[in-house]
């Protein structure tokens, strides 16, 4: 029987537990996935200890980004068939299905095919990874040639991700990281410009690189006292894009500096492009080529195994990584 990852109580990586169950059966809309491998997001833990967008709910299941095999398809669903590899993508709210298993019935909608050439665990992180950052960068904001970028949490898989995404439209990626310990790994990922913001003025930084013309485009996922200083570098009509709460959910937003530079704050998640067909495919085959031609690549910081769960959701929390966690299911 295959097994799922749940937990009934809120709490750390200790309170996850494996549980048996059979083997679902997908109705006329669903596809069954034999799952090879998973990638681990952040929200994830947050959903764990009930700090997610919304409330957790008992007991509760987890994951949103799954590789494996097509075992079964309803029969209306027409883009995947038996033997395909495929992929979910995260068209669902966290916790309505056991993505963290060895199988999975998912709605046809939230399944997409495996692009050619990648192992499963190079396709269970890369979706999260790359849609967020291009539904915002490329389709929102349209960045453009030689225009300045500033991505914060660089390192997380999504600022990886964020950082490339921009160097594919022409772009100059500005990475931020907390210190200079990353400083040349991001440099080595793409970035054009590093700032290790706890170690130097951001504000003086951002306006050397940039000619004091600063930057209209951020995207960040931490908030707390980063959010105003990103305020300070953006020009008139500047968008900051907060994807994350990685420093709690509470910011203080300067309003005379949001209001004299008509600054504009999103809170992001590719919501619209997962649930339209039609854009969600733009999005499939704008990552897809990228893929193809190298200028995107998902980077992995560590594999852990399936019966490794609680200890990949701890080093999850650790924020040692740099790029995407993946589990592989045997």
């Amino acid at each position: 029987m295959p097994r799922i990852v749940q937990f009934s109580e809120i709490g750390g990586p200790e309170v996850l537990q494996f549980v048996e169950m059979d083997t679902p059966v997908p109705n006329d809309e669903e596809v069954l996935i034999r799952v090879k491998a998973l990638g681990l997001n952040r929200a994830e833990a947050m959903y764990r200890r009930n700090n997610y967008i919304f409330e957790t709910v008992l007991p509760a299941h987890l994951g949103t980004e799954a590789a494996g095999i097509v075992e079964a398809v309803g029969k209306s669903v027409t883009h995947v068939k038996v033997g395909d590899r495929a992929n979910t993508v995260p068209a669902f709210r966290m916790g309505d299905y056991a993505i963290y298993s060895e199988a999975v019935a998912m709605p046809g909608y939230a399944v997409v095919k495996q692009p050619d050439g990648l192992s499963f665990e190079e396709a269970a992180s890369l979706w999260v990874m790359f849609l967020t950052p291009y539904s915002a960068l490329i389709e929102d904001a349209n960045i453009q040639p030689g225009e300045p970028v500033l991505i914060s949490a660089a390192s997380s898989s999504t600022g990886i991700a964020a950082i490339q995404i921009a160097n594919r439209a022409g772009a100059i990626p500005i990475a931020l990281t907390r210190t200079s310990a990353k400083q040349q790994r991001l440099f080595n990922a793409g970035a054009k410009h590093v700032i290790p913001f706890a170690e130097v003025d951001l504000v003086a930084e951002v306006a050397r690189i940039t000619d004091s013309k600063g930057v209209r485009v951020a995207f960040d996922p931490v908030g707390g006292e980063l959010l105003p200083k990103l305020m300070q570098v953006m020009p008139w009509q500047g968008i900051l894009y907060i994807y994350g709460a990685l420093a709690g959910d509470t910011a203080t937003v300067p309003v005379l500096t949001q209001i004299g530079q008509m600054v504009t704050i999103k809170g992001w998640m590719p919501a619209d492009i997962l649930y339209n067909r039609d854009r969600l495919q733009v999005a499939v085959d704008y990552i897809t080529a990228g893929l193809g031609e190298g200028t995107l690549s998902p980077v992995i910081d560590r594999i852990f195994p399936f019966d490794e769960m609680v200890e990949a959701h701890r080093y999850l929390e650790s924020a040692q990584q740099f790029g995407k966690i993946v589990v592989k299911v045997d």
